[in-house]
């Protein structure tokens, strides 16, 4: 089996849907994901607990881009998360966003697990060769996400979010769902 896995990425073929274009953009890609993950959830654990989901909003409308700016400016890679929900505009989808989302969406439809889901390719964007790729953010078992983007919102959360965000389309998900997805691509 792991010849054959070896010889599939080899040939740039795929089992999950992700194509090896450069493994080693892959990694960096991926990596790219667990420092935003790793900085921004001690983040909002923090808020949550120091004052619940409605305070929690606070550091996803703040410290998330901060983290994205961040990491850009670090790595020369544009690093965001999109979502066909979206709640910011920053977050809106392009139309390369949206396809993949979408298949995200079937696949999971399909039993594919979110947490596992990736997708990357090599495309020309803006008169440029550019390597893209995404990864899921799934809503997993006890996770306090549905706090702020679940169906039953506290009315101290609803009331914040019209605040912040009144335009938030970023509601009404369920625990296996794909809420969005960290998008990051570097021209080459």
């Amino acid at each position: 089996m792991k010849i054959r896995n070896a010889l599939i990425l080899s040939l740039g073929l795929s089992l999950s849907g992700l194509s090896y274009a450069n493994t080693a953009d892959v990694s960096q890609a991926r990596e790219l994901a667990k420092q935003f993950v790793g900085q921004l959830l001690p983040e909002l654990g923090a808020a949550m607990k120091a004052g619940g989901p409605v305070n929690a909003l606070g550091v996803c409308q703040t410290k998330a881009p901060e983290i994205a700016q961040s990491l850009s400016d670090e790595s020369g890679w544009d690093v965001k998360r999109v979502s066909l929900k979206n709640r910011s505009a920053n977050a809106e989808p392009d139309s390369w966003e949206i396809k993949v989302l979408t298949r995200f969406d079937q696949q999971r439809a399909e039993g594919a697990d979110p947490a596992k889901m990736e997708y990357s390719e090599v495309v020309e964007h803006k008169g440029q060769k550019t390597f893209r790729y995404m990864k899921a953010i799934a809503i997993g078992e006890g996770q306090p996400c549905l706090q702020c983007h679940g169906s039953n919102l506290k009315e101290d959360v609803k009331q914040r979010l019209a605040e912040l965000y009144p335009h938030d389309k970023a509601t009404g998900y369920k625990v296996g769902q794909v809420r969005g997805a960290f998008s990051f691509q570097k021209h080459l």
